[in-house]
Parts: structure tokens; sequence; C-alpha cells
């Protein structure tokens, strides 16, 4: 590998590197809150916290590398500039072909691992994902119900407070029910409660309490009920159809499959790392910028751009799924233009215009 080459490539991978150190550690950040919120709402177990965030980092990589390499591309070309070593490169006729194999030796890896990332380690991070969800919700205890705490059901069925537990999560003590359903509102106490499965469906048997049934609005059709045992069947976890929903279908599976929905996301996960292809293209040209100017101008723009494109990406995806654009049109009307784009911009960066001719 020539000095010159050797060179540039440590300057892009490292300065690449450092850019995805800190937007893996803001992702994670939202990504942990995101979790937290799932399991106060009761949809995730609490005591699957750890594993579902590490699933959900790899959910949102394909989104996360192409940002990283961009960034780190445009800090390390724009570094170049500022102390003037791109000029100099330049005038010793180092132009954006010469600069190509060593962003290449960068870029194509880092496009094959977004792919890798798209295509099958985040379908079968979510995939992953929601069966640990539903087996872990056939149970109370793992369904995050903890003594003394308020824990909200599954689906939105109601809200269950426990004042004691049991080790297998299989008694309580001073159990409190509520539920709303065709706006009436029901409120049940019980000395204690034993819970049961049956399949997948589960049963609270509350032992010694109060029943108090009525309407939401405020009348005052009332009823109140003193029991020495009551079965409640608890609302049932919200599930997805694992084989027929496109978000966690395979990708092979997803080229045998002819829905609109399917499409889309085969198109969504097709996108990233062209994406991440045509970005790096661009970081080049767009870093360009006089000596000792400030870096974060130009930076603002590569992240703007990004933005844009993917929400255009989301926004056509979207289309696809509702049957508004062609499946035949996909996102090539986003990719190939946006490529094109890099490509111009990165092998007309630099070069002069001829003059004009004067008549």
């Amino acid at each position: 590998m020539p000095k010159l080459d050797s060179y540039l490539f440590r300057e892009f991978a490292q300065t690449t590197f450092a850019a995805l150190v800190v937007l893996m550690v803001v992702s994670l950040g939202a990504v942990f809150a995101d979790v937290l919120g799932d399991i106060v709402r009761g949809r995730v177990p609490a005591g699957m916290m750890l594993a579902q965030l590490g699933l959900q980092v790899l959910n949102y990589l394909p989104l996360i590398l192409p940002l990283g390499l961009m960034l780190g591309l445009l800090m390390a070309v724009g570094r170049l500039y500022r102390d003037s070593e791109m000029p100099v490169l330049t005038s010793v006729g180092v132009g954006p072909v010469r600069m190509l194999r060593p962003l290449m030796m960068l870029v194509v890896p880092f496009v094959l691992v977004i792919a890798a990332c798209s295509m099958w380690l985040g379908p079968w991070a979510r995939e992953y994902s929601q069966r640990m969800i539903e087996i872990g919700q056939r149970s109370l205890l793992v369904a995050g119900l903890e003594a003394g705490r308020f824990v909200e059901l599954p689906g939105g069925g109601g809200v269950v407070y426990a004042n004691a537990m049991s080790n297998d999560g299989t008694r309580l003590g001073r159990v409190f029910i509520y539920r709303q359903q065709d706006g009436r509102m029901d409120v049940t106490s019980a000395r204690t409660g034993t819970l049961t499965v049956e399949g997948t469906t589960r049963y609270l048997t509350l032992d010694e309490g109060f029943r108090v049934e009525g309407p939401i609005d405020g009348g005052k059709d009332f009823r109140l009920m003193r029991y020495a045992s009551n079965e409640v069947r608890l609302p049932d976890a919200e599930s997805r159809d694992i084989d027929a929903d496109p978000e966690l279908m395979s990708t092979a599976a997803l080229l045998g499959d002819g829905r609109a929905e399917a499409r889309a996301q085969l198109h969504f996960r097709i996108a990233p790392p062209l994406l991440a292809l045509a970005f790096a293209l661009l970081a080049v040209p767009l870093a360009r910028s006089p000596p000792r100017q400030a870096r974060w101008g130009r930076i603002l723009m590569g992240l703007l751009a990004y933005v844009f494109g993917v929400n255009l990406m989301l926004l056509g995806s979207n289309g696809l799924a509702s049957g508004k654009l062609p499946t035949a049109v996909g996102l090539w009307w986003l990719l190939l233009p946006l490529l094109a784009l890099g490509a111009w911009m990165y092998f007309g960066d630099g070069r002069m215009r001829r003059p004009r001719r004067r008549s």
C-alpha cells in the first residue's frame, strides 16, 4: 500500500471510528429511554431490559452506521482542508480519482456491514425481540409486576397493584385491579390472588374481596359486590404475527411475498447500504472549505442532507406500503439520483472551469 493511501485511510478510519463511538453513545441513551418506557407500560418484561436494549441497538445499526461514516469523512477531509494539506496534495496531482482508492478501502467494508445489518441482522433482532416479549408476557412476574408498584397490563387492559408477591410470581397479597371496557369501569380488590395459566390465557383467582362496577361518565348505575372467590381473566398481551409481519420476516421470505407491505419492507432494507455509498461520495465535496474556516457549518450541512434523505426513504416506504407508489418504482427514484449526484459532485470536485471565450 503506498504511503499516501495508508495515511489517508488512517485519517478516514480514525475519524469515522470516533464519530461512530459518539453516535453509539447517544443512540444507546435514546434506545434505553424507549425500552424503559415500554417496561413501564408493561409491554416489555422488566427482566429482559438488557437483552431488549442490545437487540434494539442492532435494529438501528442500518441507520446509525451511514451517518457515522458520513460525519467521519466530513471531519477527516475538513481537517485536511483546514491544515492546508488538501491544497498541497492537489498541487502534486492528487485529485478525486487518486483519492478514490483509500476512500473505497473504508467505504466498501462499511457498505457491506450495513448491508448485512439491514438484510439479516436487523430483521433477526426484531424477530427475536418479539418472540422474547411474547414468551415473557405469559408470566406476570417477568411482565413487570412487582410488589408495591402499579403496573399497566399489556395492551392497555388495566392497572394491577399487589402489596406482596411470592418468589415465583404466582401468589399475590392485597391485590387491586382497575379496568375499563365499553364505557364502564371495574375496580376489584382482594386479600389474596393466585395466577394460573391455561394455554396462552392467564387467569387471576382472587379470594375475599370487593368489586365495584359502574359508568365512567358519572352516572349512578353502580354495583357493589363482596365475594369469597372471583376469577378474572387478564387481557392478552399485544402480539404480532411473526410469520406474516413484513418487519419480522427474513429478507429471503420477502423476495417471494407479493404484498405491498412486503415489497415496501424489502426496498426499505435495500436502501441503507446504497444511501451510505451516496453519502460517502457527497462527504468529500461537502467538506471543501478555505483554510482555518470553522468546520461545523459543513458538518451541519451534511447532517441536514442525511436527515432529508432518510425522511424521503421513510416517506417512500410508507407510500409503497399504502399503494400510493407503484411497486416497480420502489425507492429507486431516490437512490439512483442520489448516487448519481454523489458521483457527479465527487468527480467534479476541484475541477477548474474552462474560461468563457469572448466573442
